[in-house]
């Protein structure tokens, strides 16, 4: 009640008389395509006073009259400043050069120099995407949740596994948006790759702490992701031709200065090397087929200079067929994900901006399998129609007020199983679709109190409604139906809501260092139920309901960031711990598939957890050699009633130790070198204690849930970065055109008779190491048992799985 009254105090303070000021405003764009930039950060050099331009590279603050050096800084466009004089109100809009900045491969930024100083946010980072590609990578192709997994506070779920954790939640508690819209399953080739095609992204946003109360429904972090915007003044392409996929993007003008269009498409040709001559018809892989592909594509419309819309979309399937003509066995198994939004945004007047988003989000998993005449088939998925209203009011200086409403109709189908054979068909289960409603309003103040302390406090209510149709199945103790209720359309089944506090503290000690101090609690109304300890397409999302509650997280953070050389090195220290309540897990000894004529939701078994740790990081912002290095010392806990008696335990996400290494060097003009050390604790499983003959029968007896820790994790990348100088390779040809011409005694100057596209051709090799010293870092652990317990020849022996040896990689990427 205190968090909530303190909070109402911060965004109900009235706003004082100032002197006249006027507004400064208007849009920072790229002078190279014309795109706008959102993130940049616009200030003046005198009074710091400023904003970051929004998701459309729209800024706007008030200053009193007089002189200022407008500061715009934004990595890889350097800082730019330039002189104003303010007497009215004005608009002011920057078009910036981007520097030729090749070292800084996804580095870590803030909106201004010090910005992590400065802001009242915690556990907030940026990444820059245009410079992925000189990081090592898997198999050369560049994939941002890689490059998330390390960051301080985020631990990789594996080698195979795109799935993060945050502080010590799993992965179905980050929230990840794209333009606006939920994605459910960010993972290709079961985890291998994420679906996010670099070539089409323009922003990272990851919160891992202390989320502002514009965002909800998740209890760890949020990822938001926006796609580019297309060239809006000249067409050009780029692409990349790697080891197992390749990709394309093309984007230009509709209409010059009005109308843009980008388009991406990446393709996997795993395919074809499952295919003659490379596999032979005797192949037990013969007739096995995998490829997946993604699709971007964005149109963008500047209606006018109070009005952006943009509508984008994304399509990806990852697609599984194996076929075994003798055994008359076959299996289709594709899943993927659909995504459209609508955006747009307005300008109200000089202090009140709005953003409205409407989309849809369609996630499906199928299984279609064949045997002798016998065909079986399993379909599960989720689909989202959501809508989101925010407004940005900024009544002066002081003050940033956010508020705004959003919805979402979710439609689940946790499993539909059916089944046919020659003409007879089965139904296995019914087709169990489940509603609900998921609503929230919100409101915050991001408030300068004085120059050394600023709070940002906000308030979120949420609210989740399962509703029909639906059957709820009365069983007796054997498991027998006795009693259908059946649930009208609409009709009320559950209904959950609570408020959402949210605050951050900020002291600024100095000019170079400050404190931060917050508190915020999270409602997660929908949960990602898994039998393994990585993520799968086969998981299902499954929402609350009458049985299923909706899970809880408190969280509190405090911290400390520092700044050197003027703002070349920032580190921080970070302390945090979350108390989370209605875990679920699956009740011992069940499996997804047991849903047939019964109640899926009791299933699921209910506990709490504790996440408690310690995030050390350090970074050179800029320089030939630049980097991070990052620390973690975390513990997770978990306590379920229904498992291990009743005792606390060590959950998979535990890892007590994590420490991640990225340095990059430009080593001249054309060649950038890159590494990456990652190491982490082993992760916690569960594993027999012993075994028995029982009646001539082997039976395993397990200890306490997670008793066993796997070796620890470490891992070294390395990658080498070759950009062809093209203005020496230029001069060459002029160079060689001149000779011939002097030895024919012919004077006659060069010209370039090239195509305008060849002129502008630029390309880049990247050559990747991964896994350097060829470590066997651990998959997963099974029991190899060979022998008879009737010859006395038994034997049982423990074996690991490892993935990735080592794997060298190259890229050629391309411009025109």
């Amino acid at each position: 009640m205190r968090i909530f009254l303190l909070s109402l105090v911060f965004l109900l303070t009235g706003i004082c008389a100032y002197s006249q000021e006027f507004k400064v405003s208007g849009y920072i764009k790229d002078a190279s395509n014309g795109q706008t930039l959102p993130g940049a950060s616009v200030y003046t050099d005198e009074t710091h006073q400023g904003s970051a331009t929004n998701a459309n590279g729209y800024y706007s603050f008030t200053l009193p009259a007089g002189k200022y050096h407008l500061h715009i800084s934004i990595l890889s466009y350097g800082d730019t400043v330039i002189p104003i004089k303010v007497s009215s109100n004005i608009s002011f809009s920057v078009k910036l050069v981007p520097t030729s900045i090749s070292t800084q491969a996804v580095t870590v930024t803030g909106d201004r120099p010090d910005k992590n100083v400065e802001s009242s946010q915690m556990g907030t980072v940026k990444l820059e995407v245009k410079d992925l590609k000189t990081i090592p990578v898997f198999f050369g192709e560049p994939d941002i949740l890689k490059m998330i997994q390390l960051l301080p506070g985020v631990q990789s779920g594996g080698d195979a596994n795109t799935g993060f954790y945050v502080r010590g939640g799993g992965p179905d508690e980050n929230l990840v948006l794209l333009d606006g819209a939920t994605v459910y399953n960010a993972g290709h080739l079961l985890g291998f790759f994420s679906i996010f095609n670099s070539d089409a992204l323009s922003s990272v946003e990851l919160i891992k702490g202390n989320m502002p109360a514009n965002y909800g429904g998740r209890i760890s972090s949020v990822l938001n992701i926006q796609s580019k915007d297309g060239d809006i003044d000249n067409i050009h392409a780029s692409g990349g031709i790697g080891l197992i996929a390749s990709h394309f993007t093309v984007q230009g003008p509709i209409k010059k200065d009005k109308v843009s269009f980008i388009f991406s498409a990446r393709r996997t040709y795993l395919d074809v090397f499952l295919q003659r001559p490379f596999i032979t018809t005797s192949s037990p892989f013969y007739g096995t087929k995998y490829y997946f592909y993604d699709l971007n594509g964005k149109i963008s419309w500047n209606i006018s200079p109070k009005d952006h819309i943009s509508l984008s979309g994304y399509f990806g399937e990852d697609v599984f067929n194996f076929s075994d003509a003798g055994a008359g066995f076959g299996a289709q198994i594709p899943w993927g994900n659909g995504i459209a939004s609508l955006n747009w945004g307005h300008i109200y007047s000089d202090k009140l901006i709005s953003n409205l988003t409407v989309d849809y989000t369609d996630y499906n998993f199928k299984f279609n399998g064949s045997d002798a005449g016998f065909y079986f088939s399993l379909f599960s998925g989720i689909h989202d129609y959501h809508l989101k209203y925010n407004f940005d009011w900024i009544p002066n200086k002081k003050h940033h007020i956010k508020y705004g409403l959003e919805y979402t109709l979710h439609v689940f189908i946790p499993s539909e199983i059916s089944a046919q054979e020659q003409s007879v068909n089965f139904s296995l289960n019914s087709v169990q679709k489940l509603y609900a409603n998921e609503g929230g309003v919100y409101l915050s103040d991001d408030y300068d109190l004085s120059t050394r302390i600023k709070i940002e406090g906000g308030l979120r209510y949420s609210v989740f409604q399962q509703i029909g149709p639906f059957d709820r199945y009365d069983q007796n103790n054997q498991g027998v139906n006795i009693d259908t209720i059946h649930y009208k359309t609409f009709q009320n089944i559950a209904l959950y809501g609570g408020l959402e506090p949210r605050i951050s503290f900020r002291y600024r000690l100095n000019g170079e260092s400050s404190i931060k101090l917050g508190y915020s609690r999270n409602y997660q109304y929908i949960h990602l139920a898994s039998i393994s300890s990585v993520s799968l397409p086969t998981d299902i999302w499954f929402p609350s309901t009458s049985i299923v509650q909706p899970t809880s997280g408190d969280q509190y953070a405090i911290g400390y960031y520092r700044n050197f050389k003027d703002n070349l090195y920032e580190s921080s220290v970070e302390t945090y711990y979350k108390d989370m309540h209605n875990l679920i897990e699956y009740k011992n000894g069940v499996t997804p598939d047991e849903n047939s004529s019964t109640n899926p939701d009791e299933n699921f078994t209910f506990g709490s957890g504790q996440a408690y740790g310690f995030e050390f990081y350090i970074k050179k912002k800029s320089g030939k050699f630049n980097g991070w290095l990052g620390y973690t010392l975390s513990w997770t806990s978990e306590t379920f009633a229904n498992l291990n008696n009743g005792q606390t335990f060590y959950a998979k996400y535990d890892r007590r130790h994590d420490i991640s290494a990225v340095a990059n060097y430009e080593v001249n003009d054309r060649w950038t070198i890159s590494s990456v050390f990652v190491f982490s604790s082993g992760e916690a499983l569960t594993l027999p204690i012993g075994w028995y003959i029982i009646e001539g029968e082997l039976v395993q007896e397990y200890g306490s849930t997670n008793n066993y820790r796997l070796v620890p994790y470490d891992r070294l990348d390395l990658a080498a970065t070759y950009t062809p100088n093209r203005q020496k390779r230029q001069e060459k040809r002029q160079q060689r055109w001149e000779s011939k011409m002097k030895k024919k005694g012919i004077d006659a100057p060069y010209v370039d008779h090239r195509p305008q596209w060849m002129k502008n051709f630029k390309t880049s090799w990247t050559f990747s190491v991964y896994n350097v010293y060829d470590r066997y870092n651990p998959y997963f652990i099974y029991f190899d048992i060979h022998g008879s317990v009737y010859t006395n020849s038994l034997t049982i022996q423990a074996k690991q799985v490892s993935l990735f040896p080592v794997l060298p990689s190259v890229m050629w990427n391309f411009e025109f």
